[in-house]
């Protein structure tokens, strides 16, 4: 199986994390930080806002059932990428919105999907486009966390809406539930 993974920062990493998982041609999602200063940062540490870091979801998937762009194009539409250092009432840097690519042939997919959103937008996109730097998997508390906790305050009223309102635009795109 042919494979790729992009890094998505776009608010929490727990609403990113529960709608890309159920994409047809996901691989497998994962919490994490990058883009920072300094190696090695806990979830403390980039919630001070000083390290610089991003949360961020890795998402590896298979390109030739969900092409890049079609991602990308999924990812503009479940987050707000308008806002900087925001998302919903999450603020900080660490929220920023941002594509980190792992090479060319991503940058050069990631800039021309960008500037469709542009367009879209009116031109007010802030999402950040830069190389991968420092990746960090996140702690094993925040993997698969909305799978795991649906009932938690923040996963009933904030992701688990984000998750319906995703899955009734991108119905086509969702994995097949046996």
């Amino acid at each position: 199986m042919n494979s790729s993974s992009i890094y998505l920062g776009g608010g929490c990493f727990w609403c990113l994390e529960a709608v890309f998982l159920q994409l047809r041609g996901v691989i497998d999602v994962e919490s994490g930080y990058s883009n920072g200063a300094g190696p090695a940062p806990s979830y403390e540490d980039v919630c001070s806002g000083r390290t610089g870091h991003v949360e961020v979801v890795k998402v590896c998937f298979d390109p030739h059932q969900l092409p890049l762009a079609d991602l990308l194009q999924v990812f503009f539409h479940v987050h707000d990428p308008t806002t900087l250092n925001r998302q919903g009432a999450d603020t900080g840097p660490q929220y920023r919105s941002g594509i980190y690519y792992t090479d060319e042939e991503q940058h050069a997919v990631a800039r021309r999907v960008l500037a469709e959103a542009q367009q879209a937008f009116g031109g007010r996109v802030v999402t950040e486009l830069q190389p991968l730097r420092g990746y960090q998997r996140a702690e094993d508390y925040h993997q698969r966390y909305f799978e795991r906790h649906p009932q938690a305050g923040y996963c009933a009223f904030v992701i688990a809406p984000k998750v319906e309102k995703f899955r009734q635009a991108f119905a086509r795109h969702l994995r097949d539930v046996p």
